[in-house]
């Protein structure tokens, strides 16, 4: 019975990925499909709404944030915030280096921003404009955006996966990240490395665009902009809360759009609910964007998804599975039985909030320290969502620059991390 329950949900996700549609008729299948599972274990529609609503109570907090992140976005493409930011480190690129450029602009415009979709459709739409002029291979560039959009969606204070980790294990996100920013050295150096080798044996010719004219025709591009920018990363530093920082940041983008950007106070409302919008189309390609709306598909995928955990914990649909993992982390260790998980995980939700919830409910008792195994979390389902090819995780961010699958297996980052802990956790076994 319950094989063909999660069968018949994996259809729906797969039906949905097929026809691309969005996956949350998917999601909302999966609460009819674990209903009636609930049902036939002798519980009240009453009460399997009642375990429903427990699930996304777990997760309010996350919906408070997702807002607060919809409203910074927004606020700081219309305070000139990230086209500051953008046209600064652009002027850094060499041809020559310029895939390793690629992944390190796409590391910072994601530790700021805390999105890898927003990463994408912002940096990595420029980085692959810039790879087009300078005749670099765009499958390379691609793979180099796609890492770096998912280096800051792992490790940065505003990020909906590392809140939705830091929520999920009863953690401190600030202690993760510091965690996490351990986990990654010799990755991160070894991905620059290769995409270094890369660039160097495959270095591209011509003109990096002049993106301080382009964005000049719809900002004031003055230092002043990168103010709510520094204000997270001093308040992060100072560990202020996550809440309490982009709030601070949110305040202080306002009176920079209205005097330094001259955009009309009663335009601000509709900016933060609805998002920026450049006049300049060719601007607005990159920079529009943001706004609460664009949060309510992801908190709408985290609530329904949410609700499932409370069933699958009553109504025991995972428990078999469970034990499985369980007996393959003794076998192992936790870290590795989490990482096969994890690809299950993913191959089975095709998104990357899912596959987290997924990955959680069924290896939470594979390891008893709560810090500890959000950073196994971090650095395996978080990571390797982007890895399926049918997932929403990948096949955004590459779709937002026009790229395919071929570009994954050179996002290089998110396959490195997860081998190097493997490999360490297994030379502690010896």
């Amino acid at each position: 019975m319950e094989i063909i329950i999660i069968g018949l949900f994996c259809a729906a996700l797969l039906f949905c990925v097929v026809l691309d549609l969005s996956i949350l008729y998917a999601l909302v299948a999966g609460v009819a499909i674990f209903w009636l599972y609930g049902r036939t274990k002798g519980f009240s529609f009453k009460e399997l709404a009642l375990i429903s609503f427990q699930g996304v109570k777990t997760v309010k907090n996350i919906l408070i944030t997702f807002m607060l992140i919809g409203m910074l976005t927004a606020l700081w493409r219309a305070a000139g915030t990230i086209p500051f930011i953008v046209c600064s480190v652009t002027q850094l690129i060499n041809p020559r280096i310029f895939i390793l450029m690629t992944f390190l602009l796409n590391c910072l415009i994601s530790l700021l921003i805390g999105t890898s979709f927003g990463t994408a459709a912002t940096m990595g739409v420029i980085c692959i404009t810039m790879a087009a002029t300078m005749d670099v291979n765009p499958v390379l560039v691609g793979g180099a955006v796609l890492g770096g959009a998912f280096f800051g969606d792992r490790c940065s204070p505003v990020s909906t996966s590392a809140l939705l980790v830091s929520e999920l294990t009863k953690t401190d996100i600030f202690d993760n990240i510091k965690n996490m920013v351990k986990s990654c050295v010799v990755p991160f150096v070894i991905t620059c490395g290769i995409y270094l080798v890369m660039g160097l044996s495959s270095a591209g010719e011509g003109i990096i665009p002049d993106l301080h004219a382009l964005f000049g025709r719809e900002f004031r591009l003055h230092w002043v902009a990168v103010i709510p920018a520094a204000v997270i990363v001093v308040l992060s530093a100072f560990k202020v809360r996550v809440k309490a920082a982009m709030t601070v940041s949110i305040l202080s983008a306002l009176p920079i759009c209205a005097l330094l950007q001259n955009i009309p106070l009663a335009e601000l409302p509709q900016i933060i609910v609805m998002g920026y919008t450049a006049q300049d189309a060719q601007v607005g390609a990159m920079m529009s964007g943001g706004g609460i709306v664009s949060m309510l598909r992801v908190a709408a995928i985290v609530c329904i998804s949410s609700s499932y955990s409370g069933i699958f914990g009553k109504t025991g649909l995972f428990d078999g599975i469970k034990h499985i993992v369980e007996k393959l982390a003794e076998r192992t260790n936790p870290f590795t039985s989490t990482l096969l998980t994890s690809f299950v995980a993913g191959a089975m939700a095709c998104n990357q909030t899912l596959a987290i919830m997924l990955t959680h409910q069924l290896t939470e008792h594979t390891e008893k320290d709560n810090s500890r195994f959000a950073l196994v979390l971090e650095d395996t389902v978080v990571v390797t969502a982007p890895l399926i090819p049918w997932s929403i995780a990948s096949a955004t961010p590459l779709a937002a620059i026009g790229g395919s699958a071929v570009s994954i297996p050179f996002a290089v980052f998110l396959w490195i991390l997860p081998l190097w802990r493997t490999a360490g956790e297994m030379m502690k076994k010896q």
